[in-house]
C-alpha cells in the first residue's frame, strides 16, 4: 500500500496556491490554479453557481480587481479517488466564510474544478468551543432554522 501522505500534501499546497493568487490578487496565478481540461464550476457567497472556465475566470477578472485580505485556516483534506477536497475557513475583514475546493490531478498537479464559498453558521473560535455541542452535526445545525 502506498504512502498518501504527499498526495495530501500537494492538495493543500495547491489550496493555498489558490488562496495567496487571491490575496495578492494575482489573476495569472489565479489562472494557474484552475484546471484547464475539466468542467470548471464555481459559487461565490451571493452569487448564482457559475459553470464554464470563460464564466468562472470572468469572475475572477473582477473579484481580483478589487484587492481584499483572504486568509484560510482550518484545512481538512481528503482524497476521494482521484478528486481531492479541501474544507476551510476563509476569513475576509468583514466576514468569515466557510469553503470547499475540489481539485482533479492534471498535467502532475493538482487543479481547482470547484469553488464553493458562504456564510459560516458561527466563527471557527466557536467551534472549537462547543466541540462536545452534537447540535452542530445535524442538519442546520440549530443556527439556520427558526
Amino acid at each position: 500500500m502506498t504512502d498518501e501522505r504527499p498526495d495530501l500534501e500537494a492538495l493543500l499546497r495547491a489550496n493555498r496556491e489558490f488562496y495567496r493568487a487571491f490575496a495578492t490578487a494575482d489573476f495569472v496565478a489565479m489562472d494557474r490554479v484552475w484546471s484547464d481540461h475539466s468542467p470548471l464550476m464555481c459559487v461565490h457567497p451571493g452569487w448564482r453557481p457559475l459553470h464554464g472556465r470563460d464564466r468562472v475566470m470572468a469572475s475572477w477578472r473582477g473579484i481580483l480587481r478589487r484587492p481584499m485580505a483572504v486568509q484560510s485556516r482550518g484545512e481538512v483534506a481528503e482524497l476521494l479517488g482521484a478528486v481531492g477536497v479541501v474544507v476551510c475557513a476563509e476569513l475576509l475583514p468583514a466576514v468569515e466564510l466557510v469553503a470547499t475546493n475540489l481539485f482533479v490531478i492534471e498535467e502532475g498537479r493538482w487543479r481547482m474544478i470547484h469553488h464553493h464559498a458562504g456564510p459560516a453558521a458561527g466563527s471557527a473560535s466557536d467551534e472549537d468551543e462547543d466541540d462536545d455541542d452534537d447540535d452542530d452535526d445535524e442538519p442546520g445545525g440549530g443556527r439556520l432554522l427558526n
